[in-house]
């Protein structure tokens, strides 16, 4: 983003107040700098209220200051809802942000992913279910995502770092500088650098309880489906579940023992009408046609059609955008026998974000193959018909 236009965003986002009549004058004019231009009239043709044209007037120049320099700092970006960058899931729900604070790779913001939620006080249990199901989710290709809160969040962060190149999103409630609860500042450090830590709030800002509700819609709008693990009734992670039924994504819950208080969140959950999972591939079945439907996106997006070729003796499945340099970089560095996924980073020179979203793209439309987080080159027998490329097929 342009100086000028980052500049404008800012403004825009720090001038509070409803987000609708902000996303409006962005959607009238050509960029952020040009919304700011228009003046006055613009503004109220927008439906800016006066107290947001006051503070576009008369900007909080301490409050920019502070914002301008984490966006300073290397890794640290901005997306608005101009941008042809902001994650299409997001632009779905009914009150997408206006703009994302970014720490880590907001390319990761596109990519397939699952939020896992649950109680802050889990059972052992409980920690280890969330654990062992983002890290088969994120061995499975899948991004995790959930709120770095304390309990089955950080659990579900963990497992998802653990596994070799494993991606995961965290959503603060606060500023994407200020980790909550503390204890997780080192969490959040390895998230921001495999991944992506996310914030609708401005850097420096503290947390408050009306804020994590609305944290959850984001996770929920990022997210294919929602698993949740471990709840009371009156969990927030039944909140985020709700969001997501609301939204038309999937929503997921493990089951457990009737005489667990931490559980009587999920049984209802199931009672009015989640899917009951007990496996990770279950969820993952689920998702897959969603998924399918985001690469499709995302091939618009970067520009990068892929068609097979018939060869005599066997159907070597290969992209035919060759002039893209990142693409032939791929499938070069693919071979026949299973690589992992840090072998084509070394390979290739790409990020794990960037080889993360090319790899489904091509598994998707059946030109890979993925097994346990190893990637080899899709044939097919010249007779045989062309199979689903899902991981769920």
């Amino acid at each position: 983003m342009r100086a000028e236009s980052q500049e404008a965003l800012l403004k825009l986002h720090h001038a509070g107040g409803a987000v609708v009549p902000r996303r409006r004058l962005l959607d009238n004019h050509a960029t952020p700098a040009d919304a700011l231009a228009a003046g006055k009239r613009a503004w109220r043709e927008a439906e800016l209220s006066e107290a947001q044209i006051h503070a576009l007037e008369r900007a909080d120049n301490d409050a920019l200051a502070a914002s301008r320099a984490w966006l300073a700092q290397p890794g640290h970006h901005l997306l608005g809802w101009h941008d042809p960058d902001y994650p299409p899931q997001l632009r779905r729900i009914p009150s997408p942000p206006l703009a994302l604070f970014v720490d880590g790779d907001p390319a990761l913001l596109w990519h397939p992913s699952v939020a896992v939620v649950g109680s802050r006080v889990p059972t052992a249990g409980g920690r280890d279910t969330a654990y062992d199901f983002a890290h088969m989710l994120a061995a499975s290709g899948f991004a995790v995502a959930s709120g770095l809160a304390a309990g089955v969040d950080a659990a579900a962060h963990q497992g998802a770092l653990a596994v070799e190149s494993g991606l995961t999103i965290a959503v603060l409630g606060t500023g994407p500088d200020v980790p909550y609860p503390r204890e997780n500042a080192g969490l959040m450090a390895q998230i921001a650098a495999r991944g992506a830590v996310v914030s609708e709030h401005a850097p420096g800002t503290l947390a408050r309880p009306s804020q994590f509700p609305s944290r959850n819609r984001i996770l929920a709008g990022l997210a294919l489906g929602t698993l949740v693990i471990e709840a009371t009734l009156r969990s927030g992670a039944l909140i985020t579940a709700k969001l997501a039924g609301d939204y038309g994504r999937e929503v997921f819950a493990v089951p457990g023992s009737i005489h667990n208080p931490m559980i009587r969140g999920c049984h209802q959950l199931i009672r009015d009408g989640a899917c009951l999972v007990e496996r990770a591939d279950e969820v993952i079945a689920a998702v897959i046609p969603v998924a399918a439907e985001l690469a499709a996106t995302l091939r618009s997006r970067l520009e990068t059609p892929i068609s097979m070729p018939v060869e005599t003796r066997e159907t070597v499945v290969q992209p035919t955008r060759l002039d893209d340099p990142d693409y032939q970089n791929l499938w070069t560095a693919l071979g026949h026998d299973p690589t992992g996924m840090d072998r084509l980073i070394e390979r290739t020179g790409l990020t794990a974000a960037e080889l993360s979203s090319m790899l489904l793209v091509m598994e998707l439309e059946g030109h890979v193959s993925n097994h346990h987080g190893r990637y080899t080159r899709k044939t097919l027998s010249p007779n045989a018909p062309e199979t689903g490329a899902g991981r769920g097929k």
